[in-house]
């Protein structure tokens, strides 16, 4: 079986060819784990990167938890995406709506570009868990948008293009019952409308 990768090129992108007699489809660095638990002061754990190409290098957000086991997310930055260093803060996220600017946690991040602007998803303390939605075009400051998503929801992905005019995101929405995966549509990334959902 081969596989393809839709994108464009990525000369400098870590690889380590598959081990000889390996059977799976995909294999865990050799060298890993690439970033140590305690990278920065104060910071018991690291988990969940997500990261881009970004001039020349790389980029990432990464869900971090404290002392007080509260996550949050930092960035952290590599010219070759095996060395990285973190920004000494968690991300701030500049929004002119006190409301969507309170903080209770963050955590499961995910990057995605369209049209030339990176978007960040992660799972969102507001009333419970909500998907948070911002973007960037410097990757030094997160503009939040005010987003009306579902309650409940989490783990949300933008897909990497639109949709006729319309973003598209897949979510994960937990219920006592079962998990269902769920697709939504927007016109400006704030306002979602729901399709039907899948269960898992």
């Amino acid at each position: 079986m081969k596989l393809k990768i839709i994108g464009p090129a990525l000369p400098n992108i870590p690889w380590e060819p598959k081990p000889a007699g390996n059977p799976d489809y995909a294999w865990r660095y050799s060298s890993n784990p690439v970033v140590g638990r305690r990278p920065l002061p104060r910071v018991t754990g690291i988990y969940n990167s997500a990261v881009v190409p970004w001039k020349g290098g790389f980029t990432g957000v990464f869900r971090t938890e404290g002392m007080d086991r509260i996550p949050h997310l930092h960035v952290g930055r590599s010219p070759d995406g095996l060395k990285f260093t973190f920004e000494p803060n968690p991300i701030e996220l500049t929004c002119e709506d006190p409301e969507v600017r309170k903080f209770e946690y963050a955590y499961d991040p995910r990057v995605t570009l369209v049209d030339g602007v990176h978007y960040v998803t992660w799972c969102n303390g507001y009333h419970g868990p909500t998907i948070g939605i911002a973007r960037t075009t410097d990757s030094s400051a997160l503009s939040s948008l005010r987003t009306r998503s579902f309650p409940t929801n989490r783990n949300g992905v933008l897909f990497p293009r639109k949709f006729g005019k319309n973003f598209l995101m897949l979510s994960d929405r937990p219920t006592p019952a079962t998990r269902r995966s769920v697709t939504s549509s927007s016109a400006r990334a704030r306002t979602w409308s729901t399709g039907a959902g899948t269960a898992m």
